[in-house]
């Protein structure tokens, strides 16, 4: 399976703007640029979207393992924080932060559940940053 998206870029890096488009367009011509990655410009900015997909991976792989348990999740809510240093031009850490919601789950077994999550769903797999997680789950 592969997936793809595009990005346009005009101009330099400080005074250029881009869009980024999805295959799925559900991003489509989203505009991107400097402000909007090192200030607080409009539009998006590739930390934005590393963020959205490390919590969605992340979330999903979480629910594969609560329901290998014969339980349903009720509710995953995950916020990745992807953090960068523009001195050094790479992300450092990014920091999980995740309420579940799934009743006749153990703090145990979900605190096992969210460990193999975190090592193993692909976005995690890809990263070359530490990850953490602050994990509450509720019943």
């Amino acid at each position: 399976m592969k997936r793809n998206a595009t990005a346009i870029w005009n101009g330099t890096g400080k005074d250029g703007k881009g869009t980024l488009t999805t295959q799925s367009e559900t991003l489509k011509d989203t505009q991107y640029s400097f402000k909007s990655r090192f200030e607080e410009g409009v539009g998006t900015n590739p930390e934005e979207l590393i963020a959205a997909a490390h919590s969605g991976c992340f979330s999903m792989k979480l629910s594969f393992n609560i329901s290998a348990e014969n339980i349903t999740p009720e509710e995953i809510v995950t916020k990745a924080i992807v953090n960068l240093n523009p001195e050094k031009g790479e992300i450092t850490d990014i920091h999980l932060e995740v309420k579940v919601k799934a009743p006749g789950l153990s703090k145990e077994k979900f605190d096992e559940l969210v460990a193999d999550a975190k090592a193993n769903c692909p976005i995690s797999k890809l990263l070359n940053a530490e990850i953490t997680v602050d994990a509450e789950l509720f019943t």
